[in-house]
Formats: C-alpha cells, sequence, structure tokens
C-alpha cells in the first residue's frame, strides 16, 4: 500500500470502529437500566430500544451508497456521521424509553457503510482492497469485543446518558478525520467488487447459496441481539454481580473466544475446510443457545454456554464474508456483500424486537428458545450448502474495450489452467479472476491480458 492508501485505510476503519463502539457499547448494560425508566418494565420497549436502529439502516445503508455514487462520498458520511450524532444526543437527553428509541431510529438513519465502503474503494488500487477491507472488518470486531468490556465500565462513571453523549462527541470527532485525515480520492466512481449495484440485486436475491449466507447472518445478528434482552440480568440474578462488575464475566469470555478463533479460521482457509469449519462453529452456536435456555440459574453455566457462544460468533463473523467472496459471481461481490450487510441490520432489528416481546409475555427462557430455533433453522440450511471452491480472487487492470471482446477475454481467461471462474467488467477496465490458491498459470493470464491492451480478437 502507499501512504495514501494506508492513511484512508487506517482512517475509515477509524470511523468504521467509533460508530460500531456507540451501537455496540450499551448493548450488555442497556436491559438493566431501561427498568428505572418510564416505561422500561416492558420490556418489548427494551427490545426495541436495542434493536431499532438496525431497521433504518437496512432501510437506508443502500441508498445512501447509491447516493455517494452521485454527490460523492464525503457529503454522505458527513450527514450520515451528524444524523448518528443527533440521534445519540437525543438518546442522551431521554428520560423515556420512547425517546431512547427514537434516538436509536435516528442513530441507524446515519447509515454510511455503504458510502464509507465506496470512498475506500475509491482511495485503494483493487490488489489492496481486501486488505483494507481486512482491516474494517477487524476493527469491527475488535470494537464488538472492546464494548462488552468497556461498557459496564463507562457505565460507572459516565451512566447511560453519557455513554450516549460520548457517541455523540466521537461522531462529530469523526467528521474532522474524515475532514482533515483522510485524503481525497480525486474521482469517485462505481466499484463493483465493493459496492451494490441495482442491476444485480435480481441475480444476487435468486443465487441460493448466496442467500443461505443471508439467512445466516441474519440468524446470528437477531439471536445476538435477543440475548442481550436477558443475559444482562442473568448474570446480575445468579452471579449477583452489580452492572458495572459484568465486565469481569466478558473479559475472559472474550479473551478465550479470540484465542480459539484465529487457528479455527486459518485451518478453515489454509486446509479448504472453510465448510467444515463453518457448519461445526454453527452447531457450537446452538449448543450455546441450548446451555443457556438449561442454565438459566447456574452463573458458571452461563459463563460457560457464553464462551462457548462467542467463540462461534468469533468464527462466523470472520468466515462468513470470506465465503460470501468465494461463492458471489464475479462483478457482483459488491452487491453480494450489500445484500449481506442489509441481512444483518434486519436480524439487529427482528431479534431485539423479538427478545423484548417473548421475554415480556414468555419469560427468558423463551428468549434463548427463539434463538436456537433461529440457528437450527440455519444449521440445517448450513448443511445443505455446496462446499465453497478453496479460491482466492484476483484483479487486474485493463485497457478500454468493447463488449465483445470484454466477452472474448473473459472466454480466454476462463480456459487458464486454475481459473475457477472469471468476470471481465468493461467499463470499469478491470478483469476479476477466481483462481485456485496454489497450482494457477499466473503467467500465462498475465501475458493474456498484457495481449487484450493491445486489441484481443481484432
Amino acid at each position: 500500500m502507499t501512504a495514501s492508501e494506508t492513511r484512508a485505510s487506517v482512517g475509515l476503519a477509524s470511523i468504521f470502529g467509533l460508530r460500531m463502539l456507540g451501537m455496540f457499547l450499551i448493548l450488555p448494560v442497556f436491559a438493566l437500566y431501561a427498568t428505572h425508566l418510564p416505561g422500561g418494565q416492558d420490556r418489548t420497549m427494551v427490545g426495541l430500544a436495542l434493536g431499532a436502529y438496525g431497521l433504518t439502516q437496512a432501510m437506508l445503508q443502500l441508498p445512501f451508497g447509491m447516493l455517494s455514487d452521485k454527490i460523492g462520498r464525503k457529503p454522505v458520511i458527513y450527514f450520515g456521521l451528524v444524523l448518528f450524532a443527533l440521534g445519540s444526543f437525543v438518546a442522551a437527553s431521554a428520560t423515556t424509553i420512547d425517546t431512547i428509541i427514537l434516538g436509536r431510529i435516528i442513530q441507524g438513519a446515519g447509515a454510511i457503510s455503504a458510502a464509507v465502503t465506496a470512498l475506500l474503494a475509491d482511495s485503494t488500487r483493487e490488489e489492496h482492497r481486501t486488505k483494507a477491507m481486512g482491516m474494517i472488518g477487524g476493527t469491527i470486531g475488535l470494537t464488538f469485543a472492546a464494548s462488552l468490556v468497556l461498557g459496564p465500565a463507562m457505565y460507572q462513571y459516565l451512566g447511560m446518558s453519557g455513554i450516549f453523549a460520548l457517541t455523540g462527541v466521537l461522531s462529530l470527532l469523526a467528521i474532522a478525520v474524515v475532514k482533515w485525515y483522510i485524503p481525497d480520492s480525486g474521482s469517485t466512481h462505481f466499484h463493483s467488487d465493493a459496492e451494490a449495484s441495482p442491476a444485480k440485486l435480481g441475480d444476487v436475491l435468486r443465487h441460493p447459496q448466496l442467500l443461505r449466507l443471508d439467512f445466516g447472518i441474519f440468524s446470528l445478528h437477531a439471536a445476538q441481539m435477543s440475548m442481550f434482552v436477558a443475559v444482562p440480568f442473568a448474570l446480575e440474578r445468579t452471579g449477583h454481580l452489580n452492572i458495572d462488575q459484568h465486565w469481569e464475566v466478558y473479559l475472559p469470555v472474550v479473551l478465550v473466544a479470540f484465542i480459539v478463533m484465529i487457528p479455527a479460521i486459518i485451518y478453515g482457509e489454509k486446509k479448504a475446510k472453510l465448510k467444515q469449519v463453518f457448519v461445526s462453529a454453527v452447531g457450537l452456536l446452538l449448543v450455546a443457545q441450548i446451555g443457556m435456555a438449561a442454565s438459566m440459574n447456574s452463573f458458571w453455566g452461563i459463563v460457560v454456554a457464553l464462551t462457548a457462544y462467542f467463540i462461534a460468533f468469533n468464527v462466523l463473523e470472520a468466515s462468513l464474508p470470506s465465503l460470501i467472496s468465494k461463492i458471489a459471481p464475479p462483478g457482483s461481490k459488491g452487491t453480494a456483500m450489500g445484500v449481506y450487510n442489509t441481512s444483518q441490520s434486519l436480524g439487529l432489528f427482528f431479534g431485539g424486537a423479538m427478545g423484548g416481546l417473548l421475554s415480556q409475555h414468555f419469560g427468558y427462557s423463551a428468549v434463548y428458545e427463539f434463538g436456537a430455533g433461529m440457528i437450527t433453522l440455519w444449521l440445517l440450511a448450513a448443511i445443505g450448502m455446496k462446499t465453497p471452491p478453496a479460491v482466492k480472487t484476483r484483479l487486474f487492470h485493463l485497457g478500454k474495450m468493447g463488449p465483445d471482446q470484454a466477452q472474448l477475454l473473459k472466454t480466454a481467461l476462463q480456459a487458464i489452467e486454475g481459473v475457477y471462474e472469471a468476470g471481465v467488467i468493461a467499463e470499469e477496465q478491470i478483469a476479476i479472476l477466481k483462481v485456485l490458491q496454489s497450482g494457477w498459470n499466473e503467467p500465462a493470464a498475465i501475458k493474456l491480458l498484457e495481449e487484450s491492451t493491445h486489441g484481443i480478437g481484432q
């Protein structure tokens, strides 16, 4: 990476991290806090407050990304960060659960994920884009883990209003980072590997393997959000822990989960066993949900179940985007990821709403049973998934060519040894190859691509 690419990647990863920090910090403490608010005794409202931002985020992130193609990335990001800050300050000033729900809805409306990803694509060359996206994914994962530990500790010193206000301030500071730290990309254009295309939505939504993964991320985050309606009460009741002590449980659980997750992902990728690792993690997630339902009166049972849950959660969060990349057709990866991210946001809303509704009317055991039911359906879908190809993606720049030349080049590239699938996008002047992780004929591909600049097929 050049210095400019590194700066853009680090800066945009920090924007994601700051925004996610604001979303996640309240998860481990909000359900307990809400019981002291007018209307907070109704756990249906508590679940809505937790998940409300997911609904507006799901509705607006793809439109905001497309808007950024027309008016520029940074203006859309500024607007989204202002909305997020506004929602945070509304929630910080709230004295009722209804006002917090309103604040969370406004927070979610600051849906800048697609615009940030598009700016990252503008700011990095294709051959380094996967690396840059990985920095963002790693930042989100670390932010989530840190939030579980920091949330209870910060609640002790700042209170819930202080946490909301801090996230609003961080969002405003993020505007300064975008303005003065992240370099201007110089040009704005569509990137099929990073952005959603309306023309390709139909194909992605009809792709059975991608739909299994979309249902998976929906289920994963629905179970996660519903769980945080119930788990804080379970820790308080069985462990006799004050709200500011819950980090003492989450810290070792998160550390163990990260230590176990890393070799599991490496094994799956290096040994072409990603499906086996993936299905095993979904199975472990189901065991964890059942374990939490069975351990409602056992503190150590809950701790063990939480550890199993976060091991599985981390493995799945890391492997799902990789599976999307391997399965999505060349040229449709950005669209596939857009649908995937929207499914995730819808899962957050659905899980929060269902967790609140079920705990209010049927008790906390029903929350875990709901999670177990969602994960059971996912496990059945995952078992039936085709084994993903053991491939990696390579992108190459092309010269100008017409549609007929692009089709000829695509056919020629697909005939090269070790090329699993090829796509040539003439309007973006790139070729996207899915190639075997080892043993593909790269020199032949490079030679053919060089010849294409002089008019293949003419």
